[in-house]
């Protein structure tokens, strides 16, 4: 090929510049870069198996905040990012034609099937019409190149045995600098208007003061969010005691969301907290945060093992649950209108915010799968939905180690969703906030309403049936609980949080990146 080389960056979960090797390498292997984003069709369709809407507004509202952010970074570089509505394969296709000098087309790997099948009529096209394609591996903490397994098949298949062998065996790649300024875009190049959630046929959601997560999309965001966590409070120094909180914004890291679309790698994160510990202090919360970031590369690399089966109903293991597909009791958890105040709390703040926390996501993926004994998908696809961090891996491994046939080494593990009210909003803070139907019930008494004598009731101005829903399950273990008055009910050390510790049974558990797929700390 003669004339200038081209090369078209296709950028997908990778939103940012900084450390981000697509950019590196064709800063070396081009004249011109054409950054690329796409609205794939297919993203807005409706999911598999239930047909929700398989992107909602939140994480659109967050997706478009990044894409024009970066937009920004990149005009401020020289560049521009170059946005059309069509499937990958296709737009590519039609720039290769209208550009004629194209010399590569590059992409950062995805894993999962339908990123995969972007990934292979992107190839399929680019053979065709006699262009390269050079690929990169920049989604994980550790590069899957550097794995201490002989073979993806032998990662392990319990989560610790995989942290264990990875801490002790490998290193973390130092991160790509940015570039002070990109190779410019081809002459004559139409940028391409970026979508508004009306042309996707969404609407704009409305903001709540109550929600956990009052961030916006995009690089700059992500990079000042962890200035703001790490250098301007310190919170990260108490991240292990506060990461169970249920209020407020800095309980936990909250970089999920753009660790999902890319606008933060997790190795500069990494770095950063490697900085942090040589600088500041290093403790069990400053290690908690890469110990979270290793359990969001443990379920990517699982979904590399396991392929299509991290979407089957019977799991990794390939083991026969007789779930139940009641949409009746679906719509009640979704709507969190279950009668089980900490469930309806949580879940009417993700229908709310598109947030909700780890705590959270534990108890109402147990609820739905052994309390109710719903097909798991149904709560996978939801959150899908929902979910502003929604990352595939994440989300359907966590659904299937909730619903006990992923990679929990315990069998049938259950919450016990009164205790856990209990343990983690011992004064019904939490209830009373996305619950107001129970504001007037004043303490623990919160999480039981079905057990208050009518007295009680009445002063509340509640009227179980009517005003607020009877329990549509309750569980034998949860007895024990009932009435129970926490000792010293007052605030915890560290704010109204909960126990300042993670019980013995989940202590391997507590994912500030859990439960978030495409098909989305």
């Amino acid at each position: 090929m003669s004339g200038p080389r081209t090369v078209i960056c296709l950028l997908r979960n990778d939103l940012r510049l900084f450390d981000n090797e697509l950019f590196h390498w064709a800063q070396r292997n081009a004249d011109h870069i054409v950054p690329l984003y796409c609205f794939d069709p297919r993203h807005y369709m409706g999911t598999y198996h239930y047909n929700l809407p398989k992107t909602g507004p939140f994480r659109l509202r967050f997706l478009l905040e990044s894409i024009k952010d970066l937009r920004n970074t990149l005009l401020n570089k020289g560049s521009n990012l170059i946005v059309r509505r069509g499937k990958p394969e296709e737009v590519v296709a039609s720039l290769i034609k209208q550009l004629g000098s194209v010399s590569t087309v590059a992409f950062h790997e995805e894993v999962t099937s339908e990123e995969l099948d972007v990934e292979k009529r992107v190839k399929d096209v680019c053979a065709q019409m006699k262009v390269n394609v050079h690929t990169c591996w920049g989604s994980t903490l550790y590069h899957r190149d550097d794995l201490p397994f002989h073979h993806i098949s032998r990662l392990p298949d319990v989560y610790t045995q995989f942290r264990k062998a990875v801490e002790s065996q490998c290193r973390v790649r130092p991160v790509f600098p940015p570039p002070e300024h990109l190779k410019p875009l081809p002459q004559g190049l139409e940028e391409g208007t970026i979508l508004t959630a009306e042309d996707l046929e969404q609407k704009e959601p409305v903001a709540d003061p109550r929600s956990a997560f009052p961030c916006s999309g995009g690089e700059s965001q992500a990079l000042a969010r962890l200035k703001h966590y790490f250098w301007d409070t310190d919170a990260v120094a108490v991240y292990k005691e506060t990461r169970n909180g249920l209020i407020g914004v800095d309980y936990s890291t909250k970089f999920s969301p753009w660790l999902a679309l890319g606008c933060i790698s997790p190795r500069y994160i990494y770095h950063q907290i490697k900085q942090y510990e040589s600088e500041r202090t290093a403790n069990q919360s400053t290690y908690w945060v890469i110990f979270e970031l290793l359990w969001r590369d443990y379920f990517r690399f699982v979904a590399v093992k396991y392929g299509t089966k991290l979407f089957q109903v019977n799991g990794l293991q390939d083991k026969s649950v007789s779930w139940r597909k009641d949409m009746k009791l679906f719509n009640a958890w979704k709507e969190g209108k279950t009668g089980v105040p900490f469930v309806d709390a949580n879940m009417r703040e993700l229908a709310t915010t598109g947030f909700m926390s780890n705590r959270g996501r534990q108890n109402v993926a147990s609820f739905l799968t052994k309390d109710l004994g719903l097909d798991w998908r149904m709560g996978a696809e939801w959150f899908e939905y929902l979910l502003v961090d929604h990352d595939v891996c994440s989300n359907y491994g966590n659904w299937l180690y909730s619903a006990g046939i992923g990679n929990d080494p315990r069998e049938n593990r259950k919450f016990n969703m009164i205790k856990q009210g209990l343990d983690y909003d011992n004064n019904g803070e939490y209830v009373r906030l996305w619950v107001p139907e129970l504001q007037r019930i004043m303490g623990a008494d919160v999480h039981t309403p079905w057990t208050l004598s009518s007295a009680i009731l009445s002063h509340a101005h509640l009227s179980l049936g009517e005003t607020y829903p009877t329990p549509i399950i309750v569980a034998p273990e949860w007895s024990r609980h009932f009435n129970k008055k926490m000792s010293g009910a007052g605030p915890s050390p560290r704010g109204r949080k909960g126990p300042s510790h993670t019980p013995k049974q989940h202590r391997d558990r507590g994912i500030d990146f859990y439960f978030s797929r495409s098909k989305n700390l």
